[in-house]
């Protein structure tokens, strides 16, 4: 599944935090650059002016309700 957000310095604590209680990966990426969504030095190595695709396979209701937070309006 992939989800297309907006994140911002003081948002990548809490996105790192929920992201490391999944039990399945998740990556963080944009043009070539992919990254660990786990990892807080790779999620803010991210250019934040720039719209993130988060890709999962996998289910956790906390990160589904983060995801809609942090979501794009389409």
């Amino acid at each position: 599944m992939q989800r297309t957000i907006r994140l911002t310095p003081d948002k990548v604590q809490k996105f790192v935090n929920v992201t490391s209680r999944c039990d399945f990966d998740i990556d963080i990426f944009y043009n070539r650059y992919i990254v660990d969504a786990k990892s807080f030095l790779g999620v803010y190595g991210l250019d934040f002016s720039r719209p993130l695709t988060v890709s999962y396979q996998g289910y956790n209701a906390e990160l589904e309700e983060l995801l809609k937070q942090y979501a794009i309006a389409s």
